[in-house]
Parts: structure tokens; C-alpha cells; sequence
């Protein structure tokens, strides 16, 4: 962590760092936004909301750099809110030039902050270049006579003397009247603010004061606009007037001014006579995060004024997500006890114990309620993973010389936050091979009749008990007789009588490449393997289809292991197995002689004209039959992956709530298994993998 500021007073250390955290969240946010609306902005027709949008997210981070005495981050974000200010004002038109290098200076923005977060450590990412670049753009457009003040300006008065109070180090004398007050303890909180705040400067009172304003001599580094961020929580804002002084001057007068005169200080439109309006929340943001250690060192009457500038009431809470996982634990044990105690009334005679079994019942339907809303908070849309992309994209295009449109779909879809962060690599890479191997360069891609645009479209689905992502591109495609060549190259055993699909999936083989120049995008053969082994990590698929010119598509399939599912139950002989309900096509009683034995003894069986592979668990599983004369003829059908099998079973024992326990972490991997869960009766289950009991009918 950085440096720690603190500060002794009455009421013990104040320790700044103790925001820290919730600053460096709140500013990766505001750096996060500002990169999708800079991505987002259309050069020719940017519109006021935009471009006001974009200041916005870049004065929020330096406001709260230069609160927390992140220098760095503050000189390089203030760079970018002068060049978004003109464009703002338009006063300049933009252009490409400056969305890279904002883009660039965000990036850079990242890495400072990132290095403050850890303690200092490691080196700071160059900003000289970025500064002087910046400075180049803002000062290369026609600047527009300065306008006239308005109501919506801070009104700055001319100083008696040319000798203006800026300085060679940076500092500026000032003179700020604060007032009228209601209460005088509302200008101690304004000095206690200096004190508090390491590198904010010095404040003394000055000789004048009238009519209930109090006038303070400055000394400060701080921009008339952050001074007027701090001071908003004690005092409202229109009763702040900011006035330089020149050297030469002792005293000088007030500002006179009324509470319209600065309605919005240049951030809100205003009127006079008009109310002030309430600071945006990414603007007050790190003020916020401060607010409550200061105000307990202020007078007890600065709640009061401090209610006079409301907050917006936040929508969303910050909460770890180790305390998260342990609310789906503990849901987990509860659902465990629900399912114990309803299998202990099944005996009890209704009319005996109707109470009882009307409150189980509710129980039941609390539990179930609970589960639902607790899971959902693991839950997030793609869309998080997606954002990231656009930005990636348009970097490696320019790089290769293409051009690209990213078209996404189903960012809606949800998926659990660790499946989320460890699916996210894998898709850098595909969406990455897109562009570098699929995609072709402009010129071919008109010579191929094409046009010379290519698109990546990303896009994610839930089907049945999986989600299912896709990468697709319009580009060259596979060539099958190049992969063929390759892996014959490599020593790998392949037939020209192989399937497409099978051919396709060569291009997985550990330090295989097609790529006949190697880049630092790829080419050198590491990554697909690597994609492959993180996704079946995950127990999930890869799968290929392609088309030579004309495009191919990559899908991975994951399966949505949740904490709690619903889950059917079957028994084989003495054993009870899970099957997840989402996977549940139907079940039917069988005959013998439905079912067809072929060839090196697979099994089919004819449902409704179709011929489905028939899988006996019972020898899947070796389970020992002590019931000779007893034979399965229970058939429950279950889909995976778009193909149907049908599972031989002893009988059906019905639907119910489980919960997952993951068997890697207590035993070891076992196949054709996906964890287990324990019964009511205290019994250990086998949640089945339905996705490779598939596979195994296949082979």
C-alpha cells in the first residue's frame, strides 16, 4: 500500500489509507467507462453528454489523486481534462490522434495506479512523452475567444496589481470567502480540511468579515475546481468565491457575489436564482470515501450543512467475495437440513402433524427462494468480459493494418464469477487468432470478393446445462491440406481420410502452428494447446468449424457448476446417482427387446424413430448386484453437448435440491463424475458428468 498519511487530533489518528482501496476501485471504474466512451465516440457527430462524459470520468480520477497525494496520477490525468476541456468547449474538433493518446494515458493512469496500490514497488510507466503529446494536441486548434462569464463560471475578480500570486513552485496565493454561514463551525471545517490533508497547502484567517463571511488567505497548489470538490460536503458550493491576490496587495475585499453568481461552477447548467445541484457521483466520489473519517473530527452541527448538499443514495455495496462464497456455503448446509428434515416426514401421518408439515413445506419454499437470490449474486454478464475486447481489438488491427468490426451477442447471458475470470484468457487468445490468422488484410480480402471490413463476433448462449461462447470471424478459414502437411511434418499420424472435424482439432497438438511468419501477436505455436487445457480445467469443450474462405467458428461449452443445483436422483442396484435436471431430456419404462445390440456390443434404442446409444451405469460403475434376478429397464434420456444418450437405470427416486461438493479438492478426479453431494439421510451421491458420459458413448 502507499505512503500513510496521518494526522493527531482530539479524536486520535486519522489515517487517509484506510480509503485507499475504495479510491483505487472507483478510479480502474472511472478509467474503465472512460475507455468504452472514448471506443464508443463517433469523431464526426461527438455530442455535448459525450464528450462532458469523458471529462467527467478523467476529473474524478485526478481529483481523488490529489487528494490521496498521488502526484503522478494527478499532473498526468489533468493533462487529459485540459485536452478533453477544449474539446468540451469546442474549441477543438477530435480526431483519432487524441483518442489513442487518451487511451495511452488511461493505460498509463492503470499502471501508476497500480504501482500505488502496491506499496511503490516496481517502475513507474513513462508519462513525459504522453504529457508532451497531449499538450501538442490541446494547444493545435483554433482557440476561441474566451466567453463572456456566466452563471454557470466561476467568476474569478481581477487582482489590483499585474503581479499575480502564481509562483515559480506552482503555488498560488489566494483569498476565498466562504458565506454567508449559518453556522461558524462550518469555516473551522474548511481549515480543518488544510490541516488534515498533507500537501493540500496552508490557511489563515483573514482581517475581514462581514455579514456572517469569513475570508481565509490561501496558500495552495490545488485547482480552483478541486478546492471546490473538498469543500462541498461542509459548505455549499455557491457559497465558495475564489479570488488570486496579487504580492503586493495585504487585503483584499470580498468578492461580492450572490449564490447564483456561481450556480454549477462550469460543471452544471444554472440560472439565477436557480438551486445549486447536487455534485455527480463520479465526481464526489473519493470525497465521499473521506467524508465520514472528517466529519467526525468537525463540530457536530456540520451534519446539518453537510445534508444541504445530499448525496445520491448509492445503488450497489462493495463486498468481498470470500464473504459471498460464505453465504452460498452456509445457504448450501441449509439446503442440506431442509432436504434431511423432509426426508424424515415422509412417515408422519397428515392429519396427525399437518402443522408441522405445512411449516416444512414453507421451509422448503423459503430455502429454495434463498438459493436462488444467493446465487445470483456469483453471478455476472458477460458483458464484463466482453468490454475488454473492443479496445484489444482496435489496438491489434491498426498494428496489423486491417480493419475489423467486433459485433457481440448474448452479453445478458450470466455465468459464475469463477468461471468468468478464468474463461476470459482463453478468449483473449481466440479473439486474438481471429484477427491475426483469420481476418485478411484489406486488399485481399476485395481481391476475394469480399469487403474489406472483416468482422469477430463473440457471443454467448445458455443450452441446457451449458453456456456455450462462440468466436466466429468472416475470414480465410482453416486449410485443411496445410494442417495435414503440418502435423505430417511434426511425426503426427493422420490420414487424408479424416474427418473435418477431426483435422480441425490437430491444430490443439502442444507447439502446433500454421503461421509462416511469427509475430509477437502468434505464430509460435503456444497458446491453442494452452486454450484447450485451461477450458477442459474448467470441464469444458472446444470445438471447431470451419470453411475455407469464408470464415470459421470456435465454440467452447462450460458447464454452469453452480454451488446448489436441482438434480434428479436414480438408483442402480444399492447406489444412488445425481443426474443435473437441466440435462434431463425424458424417462420411459423400456423392454428388452427395444433394445439393439451392435456392433463390438454397443447398445441403441428406438425412441420415436430415433436410435439413441444406450449407457448401463451399472457396468459404467461396476456396481456389485446382489439382486440377480432383477435386471434395469428404466431409461432416462440426457442431453449434452446437442446429442442425446439414454441412461439404463434401476429406478427414479425423484427431484430435489443438492448441493455441490467438489470431489478434486476431498478425493481426486473420478470420470464420468462431476462432484457429489450428500442425501438426507446423510448418504454420500455422485453428481453424474453428463457431458462425458456423451463422450464416452461417441467413442
Amino acid at each position: 500500500m502507499a505512503e500513510t498519511h496521518t494526522e493527531s487530533g482530539a479524536g486520535g489518528d486519522f489515517d487517509l489509507s484506510q480509503f485507499y482501496q475504495i479510491f483505487f476501485e472507483e478510479a480502474g471504474e472511472n478509467l474503465d467507462q472512460m475507455e468504452q466512451m472514448l471506443l464508443n465516440l463517433n469523431l464526426e457527430t461527438a455530442d455535448d453528454e459525450e464528450l462532458n462524459g469523458i471529462f467527467r470520468c478523467a476529473h474524478s480520477v485526478k481529483g481523488g489523486a490529489a487528494t490521496f497525494g498521488f502526484a503522478d496520477v494527478a499532473e498526468l490525468t489533468h493533462q487529459m481534462e485540459s485536452l478533453l476541456d477544449r474539446l468540451r468547449r469546442h474549441e477543438l474538433q477530435p480526431n483519432a490522434a487524441m483518442v489513442d493518446v487518451l487511451l495511452e494515458s488511461a493505460d498509463a493512469s492503470r499502471g501508476l495506479l497500480a504501482r500505488h496500490q502496491a506499496g511503490g514497488e516496481g517502475d513507474a510507466p513513462p508519462t513525459a512523452d504522453l504529457v508532451r503529446r497531449i499538450s501538442e494536441l490541446a494547444a493545435g486548434g483554433a482557440v476561441a475567444p474566451p466567453a463572456k462569464p456566466t452563471p454557470a463560471q466561476v467568476v474569478v475578480a481581477p487582482a489590483p496589481s499585474p503581479k499575480l500570486a502564481s509562483r515559480a513552485d506552482g503555488v498560488r496565493d489566494l483569498q476565498i470567502s466562504i458565506g454567508p454561514l449559518d453556522r461558524p463551525e462550518q469555516a473551522d471545517a474548511i481549515q480543518e480540511l488544510f490541516r488534515d490533508i498533507p500537501g493540500l497547502g496552508s490557511i489563515k484567517a483573514a482581517a475581514s468579515e462581514r455579514s456572517g463571511v469569513r475570508v481565509f488567505d490561501v496558500e495552495t497548489a490545488s485547482t480552483d475546481d478541486d478546492l471546490l470538490d473538498l469543500f462541498a460536503f461542509h459548505v455549499a458550493r455557491e457559497k465558495v468565491a475564489i479570488v488570486e491576490r496579487s504580492h503586493e496587495s495585504v487585503e483584499t475585499p470580498a468578492m461580492e457575489s450572490s449564490a447564483a453568481d456561481h450556480v454549477g461552477f462550469g460543471f452544471f447548467d444554472g440560472s439565477p436564482g436557480a438551486p445549486a445541484q447536487v455534485v455527480l457521483a463520479q465526481e464526489v466520489a473519493v470525497v465521499q470515501a473521506i467524508e465520514p473519517a472528517l466529519a467526525a473530527k468537525a463540530a457536530p452541527g456540520k451534519a446539518a450543512t453537510a445534508a444541504a448538499a445530499a448525496q445520491p443514495e448509492a445503488a450497489t455495496i462493495r463486498v468481498a467475495i470470500s464473504k459471498v462464497d460464505q453465504l452460498i456455503n452456509l445457504v448450501g448446509e441449509l439446503v442440506i437440513t431442509q432436504a434431511m428434515l423432509a426426508q424424515n416426514s415422509r412417515a408422519l401421518d397428515p392429519a396427525v402433524y399437518q402443522q408441522l408439515l405445512t411449516g416444512l413445506a414453507d421451509l422448503d419454499r423459503n430455502t429454495r427462494d434463498l438459493q436462488e437470490s444467493v446465487m445470483s449474486i456469483r453471478m455476472i454478464p458477460m458483458s464484463i468480459v466482453f468490454s475488454r475486447f473492443p479496445r484489444m481489438l482496435r489496438d491489434l488491427a491498426g498494428k496489423l493494418g486491417k480493419k475489423v468490426d467486433f459485433v457481440t451477442q448474448g452479453e445478458a447471458t450470466e455465468l459464475d464469477k469463477g468461471l468468468v475470470e478464468k474463461i476470459t484468457d482463453p478468449l483473449t487468445h481466440l479473439v486474438r487468432n481471429s484477427c491475426d490468422h483469420g481476418v485478411e488484410m484489406p486488399a485481399d480480402r476485395i481481391a476475394a470478393g469480399k469487403s474489406e471490413t472483416g468482422t469477430i463476433t463473440l457471443s454467448a448462449s445458455h443450452q441446457g446445462g451449458s453456456i456455450v461462447i462462440e468466436v466466429r470471424d468472416d475470414g480465410r478459414g482453416l486449410s485443411r491440406p496445410k494442417i495435414l502437411a503440418k502435423a505430417r511434418e511434426r511425426g503426427i499420424d493422420v490420414s487424408d481420410q479424416m474427418s473435418d472435424a477431426e483435422v480441425w482439432q490437430l491444430i490443439f497438438a502442444p507447439g502446433f502452428s500454421t503461421a509462416a511468419v511469427v509475430t509477437d501477436v502468434s505464430g509460435r505455436g503456444v497458446g491453442m494447446d494452452v486454450v484447450k487445457r485451461n477450458i477442459a480445467a474448467l470441464n469444458g469443450t472446444v470445438e471447431i468449424d470451419s470453411a475455407e474462405g469464408y470464415g470459421m467458428k470456435v465454440s467452447v461449452r462450460l458447464p454452469l457448476t453452480l454451488a446448489i443445483m436441482d438434480g434428479m436422483s436414480v438408483g442402480v442396484g444399492d447406489e444412488v446417482y445425481i443426474l443435473p435436471l437441466s440435462s434431463v431430456v425424458e424417462s420411459f419404462q423400456v423392454k428388452a427387446d427395444a433394445v439393439s445390440t451392435v456392433g463390438q456390443g454397443s447398445q441403441l434404442v428406438k425412441v420415436r424413430d430415433e436410435y439413441m446409444p444406450v449407457i448401463e451405469l451399472e457396468k459404467v460403475f461396476q456396481i456389485p448386484r446382489f439382486d440377480f434376478e432383477r435386471s434395469s429397464d428404466i431409461m432416462v434420456v440426457v442431453e449434452a453437448e446437442g446429442i442425446r444418450v439414454a441412461l439404463l437405470v434401476d429406478e427414479l427416486l425423484g427431484q430435489q435440491q443438492v448441493v455441490v461438493k467438489n470431489l478434486e479438492s476431498n478425493y481426486r478426479k473420478v470420470p464420468n463424475v462431476s462432484g457429489a453431494t450428500i442425501l438426507g439421510d446423510g448418504k454420500v451421491a455422485l453428481i453424474l458428468d453428463t457431458g462425458a458420459l456423451v463422450r464416452r458413448s461417441r467413442h
